[in-house]
């Protein structure tokens, strides 16, 4: 899923070419998104646990599937998103650690303690999680309501000035929630009126886009853009004036996890690792370095003032009932998804 917009361009490739596989009680592998944890707290890892990190990266859930299903070894740890980690545990992929059992697990606030797609937390932790909403430029065009409709009937002076998220996922479901239909809907004419909604948009769409939002906005080059919380704070670091936005219709709500492959070669160290960073004062520099919030009660005391401060990464509690959690569509409702995009794009 290529949601995150601080995913840097240059991917490493082949870092785990010819490794051994032998474990050893100084070393762990992780195998990470693209520039999604600071450089930094590795080396404080390191430091307080005289355990050796090797990070090797990817650019999305389905690359690290594959790799995975390919029996790619050596990979202690993976960062699946929430869709990804039930797929990994009901193919058998990925190893029990019993994270609910770890010392630091009692810091973990709800509802990220007992997730669906791995109740109890058997074969996961948690790392960040964030929404995909938009953001508007207040000081171009004034306040807007919290709606999509600002986003998908965008005003006069807006047309030219929107992007996108090139995302199916991320486009098709904002625009469910708009229309008020399921984004796991499998009749055709809901799927329409979704279509009807994304190709009334595209007229007044400068560019379907993920790559650069932080830029473009940051720049003033768009007035408003779909982005990723994270994104939006970094933003508006550099232009005061953004909004990210909580559509009242619904937002969409992921999260990004911890887990060991199966037949992972230093599974002791991984699960040390996963336990370090469920310590309040080491999630909180991975916050402050992505810009997404974490799970870790307490966490906030050691980030930085601005994100704390930032609705569009600490999120208003009145805002809660706008979440709308990933759902694992049927085979029949991504086709209908996909035959939707690919209208739309054509």
């Amino acid at each position: 899923m290529n949601r995150k917009a601080i995913l840097s361009a240059g991917i490493a490739a082949g870092l785990f070419a010819g490794l051994a596989q032998s474990a050893s009680a100084e070393e762990l592998f992780l195998y990470n998104w693209s520039n999604y944890f600071p450089p930094e707290l590795l080396e404080k890892f390191e430091s307080d646990t005289g355990i050796s990190v090797t990070l090797d990266v990817y650019d999305s859930n389905e690359t690290m599937l594959a790799r995975l299903q390919a029996g790619a070894a050596g990979y202690d740890i993976v960062v699946p998103s929430d869709y990804m980690m039930e797929i990994m545990i009901k193919e058998g992929l990925a190893e029990r650690i019993d994270a609910g059992e770890m010392e630091n697990f009692s810091n973990v606030m709800e509802p990220h303690n007992d997730p669906r797609q791995d109740p109890g937390r058997a074969y996961s932790a948690p790392y960040l999680w964030g929404t995909t909403g938009f953001t508007y430029d207040s000081e171009r065009v004034g306040e807007l309501e919290e709606s999509w409709k600002e986003f998908f009937e965008p005003r006069e002076e807006l047309s030219g000035q929107i992007a996108v998220l090139n995302d199916e996922v991320e486009a098709y479901n904002a625009a469910a929630y708009y229309a008020g239909v399921s984004k796991c809907t499998e009749e055709p004419a809901e799927a329409q009126q979704i279509l009807d909604i994304l190709q009334a948009q595209a007229p007044h769409v400068a560019m379907y886009q993920s790559d650069g939002t932080i830029d473009r906005m940051a720049s003033g080059e768009m007035i408003m853009h779909m982005q990723w919380n994270g994104a939006a704070h970094r933003s508006k670091q550099e232009r005061d004036s953004l909004v990210y936005v909580y559509p009242e219709e619904g937002i969409s709500f992921w999260n990004d996890n911890f887990m060991v492959p199966a037949g992972a070669p230093n599974l002791e160290n991984a699960k040390t690792f996963i336990n370090w960073m469920m310590a309040p004062e080491n999630i909180a520099v991975a916050s402050n370095y992505t810009g997404y919030m974490n799970a870790v009660r307490g966490s906030s005391e050691f980030m930085d003032e601005a994100l704390v401060e930032d609705p569009a990464v600490n999120m208003p509690e009145e805002y809660a009932d706008r979440l709308r959690p990933t759902e694992d569509c049927s085979v029949d409702a991504r086709e209908l998804r996909n035959r939707v995009w690919t209208r739309l794009r054509s």
